[in-house]
């Protein structure tokens, strides 16, 4: 497909925004958008996670059965996954919904 083709008036513009938009996560379009998390897939945090949680459940076993003159041990390092927080940014948090005690308690009793 030539780009031209939108100059020349053989592609309209809405075709063009639908073909950009999909566009494969790892164009060169999406990495220069969204750099480095463009290559990442949900997978590929899925497993990012699933070593995390891996590797601290074998420092809490470790820990748990080590003798207590042993060295500590130090805790695991996260796999670094791209995005705002990678980059020591924080994410914005949502503030949580405070509740009145009355409000607690009609809805315990139904």
């Amino acid at each position: 497909m030539d780009l031209l083709d939108w100059y020349r008036e053989k592609l309209t513009s809405r075709r063009l925004k639908v073909l950009i938009e999909h566009l494969p996560r790892d164009s060169s379009f999406a990495k220069s958008l969204h750099g480095e998390e463009a290559e990442w897939h949900l997978s590929d945090h899925l497993l990012a996670a699933m070593v995390d949680h891996l590797a601290v459940s074998n420092w809490m076993f470790a820990t748990v059965n080590r003798d207590e003159n042993a060295e500590e041990i130090p805790y695991p390092q996260a796999i670094p996954r791209p995005g705002p927080e990678a980059a020591g940014e924080q994410a914005p948090k949502a503030q949580p919904e405070s509740t009145d005690a009355s409000e607690v308690l009609a809805f315990l009793r139904g």
